[in-house]
């Protein structure tokens, strides 16, 4: 069903990554509307509506829109909220059971990643989505980096021609202050570890320019942190294709984030996308020159943070897929391939072997 008018979202979870949400949609204000929100903690809630009607008296449009609703209950709020879609911003392992709840209401679900901690769980919620005929869109904003896309297209010209190695460091920093800000943060039933949270994204840039995994071989570890799950680990991946791919993680680095990265290595070509989070460019060279080179210094940006600008073009396709029937860019089903490379990254860890894929689930 494509939707006309302004479509009207929901939003639950009012934590860290919820402004990229209301910044996006304040930007599709002609289009869009945020009109209720929803956090366990009244005051998040509140002061994510405020911030929402703050964005938009900066476009000078504030004055025309209702403050959101607050609610401290999903259930609540789905059924006294007439919402389109709703924007799943929880912890990682509640987005299954919110999504679910959504879509038995008829919503649209939008989730960040991961779209759940287990594969169970992601299956049970793309089930219930087909089931009720709504759209399961998840998050991956770093598709839409300018670097990202320029090197993508790389890939799908085959300027690398056979590719040989993709390469992909996650350094960052998150001290024991941040898991302790919230008890649900490194725990496996609610967040996972590094690889399921912080690199999720980086994953998913693995198999989306590498394409399928075979197979999967990994060491993870807790090295300082307090948590239940690892700060640290190394992943090295076999590709169908006969190339190897692998991924170091680590939430340890000093003093701060110093590098989200990903680097191709192929027979007419090699490229690295760099910086703090896949904002420069800062290797481009092939055998074959085409029209993308004369815009590679232009593709730089310097970010405000890790989450760069993604979420305003994943939103602009979230509105096309809702209102004209658009091709989604990350369906339940393309979110849920980086999920089970997690999970078998995983596996491999705790059973110290080599695991194939696909995963034996259930």
């Amino acid at each position: 069903m494509n939707l006309g008018g302004k479509i009207k979202f929901g939003l639950v979870g009012c934590g860290r990554i919820s402004y990229k949400h209301i910044e996006a949609l304040a930007s599709f204000h002609n289009d869009a509307e945020l009109i209720c929100v929803c956090d366990i903690v009244r005051e998040r809630a509140s002061k994510k509506a405020e911030e929402y009607i703050e964005y938009l008296n900066k476009q000078g449009v504030g004055h025309k829109v209702e403050t959101p609703t607050i609610y401290t209950d999903i259930d609540e709020m789905l059924k006294m909220e007439k919402i389109d879609a709703i924007s799943i911003c929880t912890p990682s392992g509640l987005h299954p059971d919110h999504g679910i709840k959504a879509a038995q209401a008829g919503v649209h679900v939008i989730t960040e990643k991961p779209m759940a901690t287990n594969l169970k769980k992601a299956d049970e919620l793309i089930t219930v989505c087909d089931a009720s005929k709504v759209k399961l869109l998840v998050v991956k904003q770093n598709r839409l980096n300018s670097t990202m896309q320029f090197l993508k297209r790389a890939v799908d010209k085959g300027r690398f021609g056979k590719i040989y190695m993709l390469l992909v460091n996650v350094l960052w920093a998150r001290p024991q202050e941040y898991y302790n800000e919230a008890k649900w943060r490194g725990t496996w039933e609610f967040d996972g570890g590094a690889f399921s949270n912080q690199a999720s994204h980086y994953i998913d840039s693995l198999e989306w320019l590498g394409g399928p995994v075979e197979s999967v071989t990994a060491i993870t570890g807790t090295l300082a942190r307090k948590i239940e799950t690892e700060d640290t680990g190394s992943a090295v991946i076999k590709f169908r294709s006969g190339a190897i791919g692998n991924i170091n993680v680590t939430m340890l680095t000093y003093p701060k984030n110093f590098e989200g990265s990903i680097t191709i290595v192929g027979e007419k070509g090699i490229a690295k996308i760099g910086g703090v989070a896949l904002n420069k460019i800062e290797k481009w060279e092939f055998a074959d020159g085409d029209d993308d080179d004369e815009f590679i210094s232009k593709a730089n940006y310097e970010p405000p943070n890790i989450y760069g600008f993604g979420h305003t073009g994943y939103y602009e396709n979230v509105l096309k897929v809702l209102r004209n029937g658009a091709d989604p860019n990350t369906d339940g089903r393309e979110g849920r391939k980086s999920l089970e490379l997690i999970m078998g990254i995983y596996k491999s860890s705790r059973e110290g072997k080599t695991i194939y894929l696909p995963l034996d689930l259930y």
